[in-house]
């Protein structure tokens, strides 16, 4: 890949990508993060598909949004009474602004019942690009770090898809900063980009400027939050079950350390 001023690399390795899934790799509102780069990637004409390792009752959404064993495809008409339901509040969020409302989501599952749920994606969507979204950067941790933030639901995510014959894998982080509040040291995080950029594996970062928030295409990116949660509120896999709030833009690479690649 030639690098180029007016082509952001990211954008380089999707470019020839016709359908793309970007999907929450650590749980919770993960998805949410992807929502720039799917709005971007729409723009161009890809075909994107959203997903998302879910914290959700999904035992509890009807039995009509589930379409294999650990797939539920949940649409604005899914029902759950389950008070936390992100994929729900996001899906409802994109049919308001005329968008694919179709937001896929798995419960949490060993490294095995996760690809196999991915790869039921692959074969339905037709899918030649997945892109693993993380709220945070703790996705980019090696395990030598002096904190590991919350990686369980990540490293899952990153074995799973490790293993797909797709064409092109990624990982992408929102937020830098925000895993400070799980112990994670920022300079090691930068340390394991640095590595990433040496090995050829970095593909740089993105950022967005007060005024982008102007533009329709970046004012659409914060979906309605759903009702008040209770606070503190933590799933059965110990990550928090409520949204993170990103700081700064965008950090990408082609895949996590040697200790969990994705491509």
């Amino acid at each position: 890949m030639t690098f180029s001023l007016g082509t952001p690399p990211l954008f380089d390795a999707l470019s020839s990508a016709r359908n793309v899934l970007i999907a929450g790799a650590g749980g919770g509102f993960d998805v949410y993060a992807g929502l720039p780069l799917a709005l971007a990637l729409r723009e161009r004409g890809a075909g994107v598909h959203l997903a998302n390792l879910s914290f959700s009752e999904l035992e509890l959404v009807d039995r009509e949004s589930w379409v294999a064993d650990h797939v539920v495809a949940v649409t604005p008409a899914s029902v759950s009474p389950d008070w936390y339901f992100p994929e729900g509040a996001l899906s409802r969020w994109l049919h308001g602004h005329d968008l694919p409302s179709t937001v896929y989501a798995f419960p949490p599952l060993g490294v095995q019942s996760l690809r196999e749920a991915y790869r039921y994606l692959v074969e339905r969507l037709e899918l030649d690009a997945i892109v693993l979204v993380d709220g945070g950067t703790d996705i980019l941790l090696r395990g030598d770090e002096n904190e590991l933030g919350t990686p369980v639901e990540d490293i899952t995510s990153l074995a799973a898809v490790a293993g797909l014959d797709v064409p092109v894998k990624l990982v992408t982080c929102l937020g830098f900063g925000i895993d400070a509040n799980d112990g994670v040291n920022h300079v090691q995080v930068l340390e394991n980009i640095a590595a990433l950029d040496r090995a050829g594996a970095y593909f740089g970062a993105l950022s967005f400027p007060v005024r982008a928030r102007k533009r329709p295409s970046t004012a659409m990116l914060s979906p309605t939050r759903p009702p008040p949660r209770r606070t503190g509120q933590a799933s059965s896999t110990g990550r928090s079950r409520r949204p993170p709030t990103a700081r700064s833009g965008t950090c990408s690479s082609p895949g996590a350390p040697a200790a969990a690649p994705c491509s």
